[in-house]
């Protein structure tokens, strides 16, 4: 039986703050003074700091993919609306930052720990205030402050920044020389707009993710069926697509609608924390249900038609 060198030092005071491990001594542990944990260690109920040795479950991966996606979804709606319905560069491009996306992601998962695997160890978050321990500082005096600032929930937080990290110096280092290649539809100061505008979102996400990352970790599920709806209702207004038929006019709208099926499947999966995928799957017949339903209703909500019963109803 270990003996807890906790039962005759006075309590660690904080939610967060606890003891490092300094020795081991057979059964007997030797612990340091309350303060914060190391780096890829958190505390456990008895106030001791112990390493990371998790995985990540089905639900953190799911976040992590989220994360991952959000700049790439923003490349290629950047990338499509400034490349003009003529210019023949949008494929390659919207293919080069799929690239620059999933090179960043592996380089990530490699420099992670433990180092060249794409395996990483995690803590497993309990509660919300794990994302936010620089809140949970204890003032035993009301005057001095212990600092007891960590990762609780090691890597999650970090680990999208330094994605983040390589996403941005992957594409500052090939994507100018590809557009300034291809680009020649379009003019010297259209061409580089859709590289302008991710120095502009990089920064808007990490902050994002800085502030809100706790908060996205339990609400990124609903945020992805909601504006993947939003946005496909948006999309098949704007291009007028009232019917089936319509769908199959051009292939892009067809890719679109795919891509929003795509994402309506990945909120679906990811609301129930389960484990077992299978439990999941007969969600996803829901997946083209909100297509239907705006095709089958498109022509009874047409403000022309709307307009023309009114004044005949005059």
């Amino acid at each position: 039986m270990i003996r807890s060198a906790v039962d005759i030092q006075p309590a660690c005071l904080g939610l967060y703050c606890g003891r490092v491990v300094l020795a081991v001594n057979g059964s007997l542990e030797v612990y340091g003074d309350c303060g914060v944990c190391p780096r890829g260690q958190r505390t456990d109920d008895n106030k001791i700091c112990r390493e990371c040795v998790g995985s990540p479950d089905r639900y953190d991966w799911l976040y992590l993919g989220f994360m991952a996606m959000l700049p790439l979804v923003l490349h290629w709606f950047f990338i499509e609306w400034y490349s003009g319905k003529k210019s023949s560069s949008a494929l390659l491009q919207h293919i080069t930052a799929l690239f620059e996306c999933s090179i960043a992601a592996i380089v990530t998962l490699l420099v992670s720990d433990p180092t060249g695997s794409l395996h990483i160890r995690s803590c497993k978050v309990k509660k919300l205030s794990d994302w936010y321990t620089m809140l949970y500082n204890p003032s035993p005096d009301y005057i001095t402050t212990v600092h007891c600032t960590h990762e609780a929930v090691y890597p999650l937080y970090t680990i999208v920044f330094i994605y983040y990290a390589f996403c941005l110096v992957l594409m500052m280092l090939l994507r100018p020389f590809l557009v300034k290649k291809i680009a020649c539809g379009l003019g010297k100061a259209d061409r580089f707009k859709s590289i302008y505008a991710a120095l502009y979102f990089f920064p808007v996400l990490t902050v994002l993710q800085a502030v809100g990352g706790g908060l996205l970790y339990y609400a990124f599920p609903y945020i992805i069926l909601v504006l993947s709806l939003v946005t496909l209702a948006v999309y098949l207004s704007a291009s007028e697509v009232e019917s089936f038929k319509d769908l199959l006019v051009r292939k892009k709208r067809l890719v679109v609608l795919f891509s929003h099926w795509l994402l309506h499947a990945y909120g679906i999966i990811s609301i129930p924390k389960l484990d077992k995928l299978e439990q999941d799957l007969p969600l996803l017949a829901l997946v083209p249900a909100p297509a239907i339903f705006y095709l089958m209703t498109a022509k009874y909500t047409e403000p022309s038609r709307i307009l023309s019963e009114g004044g005949n109803g005059h």
